[in-house]
């Protein structure tokens, strides 16, 4: 099983090239499936109750639901990364680092406020 950002990529990779898709999978297109297959995500909690959502991962049937909508997710956050030439870790990091200084625990803590607003 593929474990790494760098594992998963190339197996995605080799998926699509196995299929001749990559004709198909400009940045914009990639952007475009990754929110629709996020929307996708979000569907599963459509008109269920904050407590029906939770429970969601509960059930074989709504964890494999979850599941294969996270993957299609990530697959496609991987093809945007890898066509852009983004180090997906290392962009995560700066990203943290940038998160800290808007949101310092001292100011942020049990908050749900925009850095803005603090």
């Amino acid at each position: 099983m593929a474990d790494t950002l760098s594992e998963l990529t190339r197996a995605v990779l080799a998926f699509r090239d196995e299929r001749n898709w990559a004709q198909f999978h400009g940045l914009k297109h990639l952007m475009v499936s990754l929110c629709l297959e996020a929307g996708e995500v979000l569907e599963l909690s459509q008109w269920k109750s904050d407590a029906e959502v939770d429970a969601l991962p509960l059930s074989p049937e709504g964890h494999e639901s979850l599941s294969d909508e996270c993957a299609d997710v990530l697959a496609y956050l991987l093809l945007i990364a890898e066509k852009a030439h983004i180090d997906l870790g290392a962009a995560l990091q700066d990203k943290l680092v940038k998160n800290a200084l808007k949101y310092p625990t001292e100011k942020s803590r049990g908050r749900r406020e925009k850095y803005l607003q603090l």
